[in-house]
C-alpha cells in the first residue's frame, strides 16, 4: 500500500468518526458514574484508594519530566521533546485532577480529571504521528490536537451546566486516537527502534478502560481493590512504558522508514 494510499485511509477513518459525532444526539453523563464500587473511608480520606492510587501517576509523571530536564532521553525523541513535556505534565495533572474529583465525586469535579488527561493522551497521538508519519506535521499539530482536546472537555462542562451536556466531542477526542494510534503503527514505520514501547503504552492504557468498566466485579473478586483502583495503576503503568520508550528508543534510518513530506 502506497504511503498517499495510508493517509487515505486514516483521514476516511478520522473523518468519518467526526461526522458520527456531530450527527448523534447528545450524550449525557450518566449520574451513576460516580457510584464507584470502593467507598471506604480511611485516614479520614473518602474514596481513600481511588484518591491515594492516583500517586503513581504524579510519580511516573516527575520521573518523565526529569528526564526530559536532565537530557536522559533517547536522541530520536528530541525532537518531539515539547510534546513529550506536555505529556508527562498532562500525566501529573491527571493524578492531581483525578485526586481531587475522587475526594467529592461529580460532574463539576470531574472536569479537572478529563482536562489534563485528555491533553496527555492528545499530546500522545501527535508524539505519534511525528514517529510514525512525519515529524515536523507532528510538531504542528501538536498544538492544534491540545486545543480540540481541551475545547472538548470545555464544550462538556458548559452545555452540562446548561443542563443539556453533551459528551460527544470529548468521546471523540479520547476514542478517535485510540483507534487511529494503532491504525498508524501497523501502517508505518517508526524512525525510532523498539517500537513495541508504543504497544505497550496502547495494552496497559486499554487494560485500564476495561478496568474501569468492571469496577464492581473486581471489587466484588478481588475484595481489597476495585476495578477503578486498578485502572488508575494501569494508567500510570501506561505512562512507565512511555517513560521506558523516552530513555530506551534510538533513531533509525530515517529516509527509509519517514517520508520527507507528506
Amino acid at each position: 500500500m502506497s504511503h498517499n494510499l495510508k493517509l487515505s485511509a486514516l483521514l476516511i477513518v478520522a473523518l468519518t468518526a467526526v461526522l458520527a459525532a456531530f450527527l448523534i444526539s447528545p450524550i449525557a453523563q450518566d449520574p451513576s458514574y460516580h457510584n464507584f464500587a470502593d467507598q471506604r473511608r480511611i485516614l479520614g480520606i473518602p474514596h481513600f484508594w481511588n484518591v491515594v492510587s492516583n500517586l503513581p501517576l504524579v510519580v511516573v509523571g516527575l520521573l518523565g519530566l526529569r528526564s526530559l530536564i536532565t537530557g536522559s532521553v533517547a536522541n530520536g525523541a528530541q525532537q518531539l521533546r515539547t510534546g513529550y513535556l506536555i505529556i508527562f505534565l498532562g500525566i501529573i495533572l491527571t493524578g492531581l485532577g483525578s485526586s481531587y474529583y475522587h475526594l467529592n465525586p461529580s460532574n463539576q469535579t470531574l472536569v479537572w480529571d478529563r482536562l489534563p488527561m485528555t491533553v496527555a493522551f492528545m499530546a500522545f497521538f501527535a508524539v505519534i504521528i511525528g514517529e510514525n508519519i512525519n515529524i515536523t506535521v507532528g510538531r504542528r499539530i501538536l498544538g492544534p490536537l491540545v486545543f480540540a482536546g481541551i475545547a472538548a472537555v470545555v464544550y462538556w462542562n458548559i452545555t452540562d451546566m446548561r443542563g443539556s451536556g453533551d459528551l460527544a466531542p470529548y468521546a471523540l477526542a479520547q476514542f478517535l486516537p485510540m483507534l487511529l494510534i494503532p491504525l498508524i503503527l501497523i501502517l508505518f514505520r517508526s524512525h525510532l527502534s523498539r517500537n513495541a514501547y508504543a504497544w505497550a503504552v496502547l495494552g496497559a492504557y486499554a487494560l485500564a478502560k476495561v478496568a474501569e468498566q468492571l469496577d464492581e466485579v473486581v471489587f466484588l473478586w478481588l475484595g481489597i481493590v476495585s476495578g477503578h483502583t486498578l485502572k488508575h495503576i494501569l494508567a500510570a503503568l501506561s505512562g512507565y512504558f512511555l517513560l521506558l520508550a523516552l530513555r530506551r528508543r534510538r533513531r533509525v534510518s530515517i529516509t527509509a522508514t519517514v517520508p520527507n513530506a507528506v
